[in-house]
């Protein structure tokens, strides 16, 4: 997989209607969309960073992972992640999920199931929010480089600088703060 990815995003219902707003993304916004996709690995160290470039608001996602004993540990999303992994469903597929069920997953679980063949990808995500399936993500994907080091020409972050921000943190498997009421 390693690259930079031209990615087209759409999502679905889960009657199978398109989604013409996507209200459960970590960046709500219309669908589809499109998006750079920058993933680089070294063998042992993996670094992923989407930026969007169309259909959305400029938004950019960086995250990081390690293989350890044949498998992909990504480094934590936020406080309350249970711990996720990249695991391998044979040649040319991968399976990015929770490496356990935990409580903190009636909050928020987006499973992955990316499929390679050559410069091609298609990923698709099942999102499920509160313990409901909320939506089905449908992404295709092109390979426009083999080389994820530099940033592409249309890259909205221009084309210079870093390729990879921070690794991202999200709230999503926290519990939700009480409130209280004033007497």
């Amino acid at each position: 997989m390693r690259g930079v990815w031209h990615e087209r995003l759409s999502a679905w219902n889960p009657d199978g209607t398109p989604m013409p707003f996507d209200e459960f993304a970590g960046v709500p916004g219309a669908s589809p969309y499109e998006t750079l996709v920058y993933i680089d690995f070294d063998g042992t160290t993996y670094c992923h960073t989407n930026v969007v470039l169309v259909g959305r608001p400029d938004h950019v996602r960086s995250f990081t992972g390690t293989m350890v004993d044949g498998i992909l540990r990504f480094g934590s999303l936020g406080s309350g992640d249970p711990g996720h992994v990249g695991v391998s469903g044979g040649p040319g597929v991968l399976v990015f999920t929770p490496a356990a069920i935990t409580d903190e997953l009636k909050r928020f679980s987006d499973p992955d199931w990316i499929f390679v063949e050559g410069d091609r990808r298609v990923r698709t995500t099942v999102l499920y929010r509160g313990t409901v399936l909320r939506r089905v993500l449908r992404v295709d994907a092109s390979r426009r480089s083999h080389d994820p080091t530099a940033r592409q020409p249309d890259d909205p972050r221009g084309p210079h600088g870093p390729v990879h921000d921070a690794p991202m943190q999200v709230a999503v498997f926290e519990p939700p703060t009480p409130t209280t009421t004033g007497d």
